[in-house]
């Protein structure tokens, strides 16, 4: 088997990390493989049996440095001072073939220095909730981590529902440099590892920022447009930690999280949230709450910290209107708006409040927009057609709005009832709608299968959504 390693964050102090080789497993088989992702990291093995030792752990590929990252973090509010990668082992880096360097990561290969009292491995529903889920939230063009690989163990792992089967995914990313990457050495002092992370956090990511306010700007800046694309779907992360806020933009760590049915603000799903701190309609405050958490960080890295904090705040106060003019943007699309203006807002807003009022399917409503149907999503359809008047009155000067509607609104989404039944499924060793749902989700915007939009019946409903570990 070949990877291409180019490894360049083993290459930083020993203080960013811990080196050690995954735990292997009794028994590897691998379940899924993405052929296209590998193609494009130019991976090349093989058979499946030399797949499953790698991605299980088993086998280190040759030119991979294994090792587990040091990080802290903000859980739900309350700083913990040290967390780290307690469950996963970062192989290494490869550049693909669109010359963007990639993370190969390893989620549930054994305990690590930062488990805390873990058992360092994962289940395999939710290696298989991240592998589909991570896949779909790519070809919505959502900017996210990536499944390279699932593999079962072999072995059963205990949770609170008993005895459940094993499973390690490899995930690739464009780095998992964390707002908890910075914070954990600013809350220590260590201000020349902070610089170092610095430094190397601009060379990847974002080359043109000349220092660290410039990097707290592009870092804002991705997580604004993230979150609106995150909001454009009903996307709800969950888990909103700042250990699970990528620098680099990305979506990363799905743990309890999920898509909106049926359309609410509040909406939770999280079984931890226990405060809905990171419901629906609170993550563009979440992200900037956040982001003010990277700022304090990086701020110890000036000498003059009165001036620092002023400029520092200043960015993040402009966050917010970041926020909503990435929403604006994401919104006015799905209503057939390429060039939206201020009163557009109000005009999506309200179509919002009379789905949220009517229980109105959020993914199905706006595909309906589309294709002249969406008063069937309502039961106070004269509402709506008040609505569907002035949404026609704003859009019949832009002749493909129609188009627009389509390209932005996906038929199907990852729904919470189908992601349960393929795990069932799956755990009683039927692979077939695991690979029905990747295949479907692979074209979001064009597939026609009906049963995959149609949201849960009372008893399919999934209340609640679980981290794993």
């Amino acid at each position: 088997m070949q990877i291409p390693f180019n490894n360049s964050f083993a290459a930083l102090p020993d203080a960013f990390y811990t080196k050690l080789a995954p735990t292997s497993v009794s028994a590897p088989k691998l379940l899924a493989f993405n052929e296209d992702l590998a193609k494009l990291l130019g991976i090349a093995y093989d058979d499946s049996k030399e797949l499953a030792e790698a991605f299980s752990g088993n086998k280190i590929p040759q030119g991979a440095d294994p090792l587990a990252q040091l990080y802290s973090g903000h859980q739900f509010g309350n700083y913990n001072q040290q967390l780290g990668d307690g469950r996963a082992i970062l192989l290494g880096e490869a550049i693909d073939f669109n010359g963007i360097r990639r993370d190969i990561q390893l989620k549930g290969s054994g305990r690590t220095p930062y488990s805390r009292g873990g058992d360092g491995r994962a289940w395999l529903g939710p290696v298989l909730r991240e592998y589909v889920v991570s896949e779909a939230m790519h070809a919505l063009g959502i900017p996210t981590t990536r499944a390279l690989a699932a593999v079962s163990t072999g072995e059963d792992i205990l949770r609170e529902q008993g005895m459940l089967p094993g499973a390690v995914l490899t995930r690739t990313a464009r780095s998992h440099l964390r707002v908890g990457s910075f914070q954990v050495f600013a809350h220590r002092g260590q201000t020349d590892d902070l610089q170092t992370l610095t430094d190397y956090a601009i060379a990847r990511h974002y080359p043109d920022a000349n220092g660290p306010m410039d990097l707290l700007r592009a870092v804002c800046t991705a997580q604004a447009d993230l979150i609106a694309k995150w909001m454009s779907v009903g996307f709800i992360h969950g888990v909103m930690n700042t250990d699970n806020c990528a620098i680099g933009g990305e979506t990363i760590d799905y743990g309890p999280c999920a898509f909106m049915d049926n359309f609410h603000s509040g909406r939770v799903f999280s079984s931890i949230d226990q405060q809905a701190r990171y419901a629906y309609g609170n993550q563009p405050d979440i992200a900037v709450w956040n982001m003010a958490q990277l700022a304090t960080a990086l701020i110890q890295l000036f000498p003059d910290k009165d001036a620092a904090i002023e400029e520092a705040t200043e960015i993040i106060h402009a966050m917010p209107a970041q926020l909503e003019a990435a929403w604006l943007t994401r919104f006015a699309a799905k209503i057939g708006i390429t060039h939206p203006t201020a009163p557009d807002a109000e005009l999506i807003q309200s179509l919002l409040n009379l789905m949220q009022k009517d229980g109105s399917d959020f993914t199905n409503t706006f595909r309906a927009l589309g294709t002249a149907s969406a008063s069937d999503q309502f039961t106070e359809r004269d509402a709506f057609a008040a609505w569907a008047t002035e949404h026609a009155a704003r859009v019949k000067n832009i002749p493909d709005a129609a188009d627009i509607m389509l390209k932005n609104n996906p038929a199907v989404i990852p729904r919470n009832h189908r992601i349960e039944q393929m795990i069932e499924a799956a755990v009683a060793g039927d692979m077939a709608p695991f690979e029905r749902l990747i295949q479907a989700y692979a074209t979001p915007y064009t597939h026609t299968d009906a049963d995959l939009a149609t949201p849960p019946t009372s008893a399919e409903i999934v209340p609640a959504t679980f981290c794993g570990t």
